[in-house]
């Protein structure tokens, strides 16, 4: 699917091969497994690459209204993966990492669209997952980060993502989910685990992203 439509496409398992052992792709490909379990499995679903960063962004529109449903783990809200299966940048891979996430000085300030964009946006996905809480509390959340090399504006990496349980109403956005992006970022600038095995942690389930590649 394009970035904007308002439908997302069920992405099939392939088997993708890995590179040799100890060595990441650089085209975002599945990587081998570092030395502890870190790369991302065989048969594990392609993520979908997005456009990438754009100098003018528009705004995209939303799945149907009532077409996604929230999932929960623990109390946590995950995203319905038929709508919000996440999507890559292709300006983001392992080859490039030095010049763009993990460079000094920061990425993701220029590259992230303007609040006249993402706002009509994430008023337009609260009616795809029937969110009826505070906008306030609610993040219209990067399901792949963009410090882990998501998609800015693609319409399948975005999505409203409730309070976490136990949060006051009216006391803004806080969620667990942007400490475990942030711990994700440094394990990969740091050559922790690879940039494919981070993204495919995340949009199989941010709850036990950290876990599964030995994080935490």
């Amino acid at each position: 699917m394009s970035p904007g439509t308002g439908r997302a496409r069920v992405w099939r398992a392939r088997p993708v091969r890995s590179p040799p052992a100890g060595r990441a792709s650089d085209k975002g490909g599945a990587p081998a497994a570092g030395p502890s379990g870190t790369g991302a499995s065989a048969e594990a679903p392609k993520i979908p690459v997005g456009a990438g960063p754009q100098k003018t962004y528009t705004v995209q529109q939303q799945p149907a209204a009532g077409s996604c449903r929230y999932r929960y783990e623990k109390g946590e809200p995950l995203e319905d993966p038929a709508c919000t299966p996440g999507a890559t940048s292709p300006a983001v891979t392992q080859a490039t990492l030095a010049s763009t996430i993990c460079r000094k000085g920061g990425y993701t300030k220029g590259i992230r669209p303007p609040e006249s964009v993402t706002g009509p946006e994430k008023r337009a996905n609260t009616a795809s997952y029937g969110y009826t809480g505070r906008l306030g509390d609610a993040e219209y959340d990067h399901l792949i980060s963009l410090e882990l090399g998501g998609d800015p504006n693609d319409a399948r990496n975005l999505w409203v993502e409730p309070p976490d349980p136990g949060h006051r109403a009216g006391s803004g956005v806080n969620n667990r989910k942007d400490p475990v992006e942030s711990k994700l970022h440094t394990a990969v600038c740091s050559g922790k685990v690879t940039l494919r095995a981070a993204q495919q942690a995340i949009v199989t389930d941010w709850t036990t992203a950290l876990s599964r590649l030995g994080l935490g």
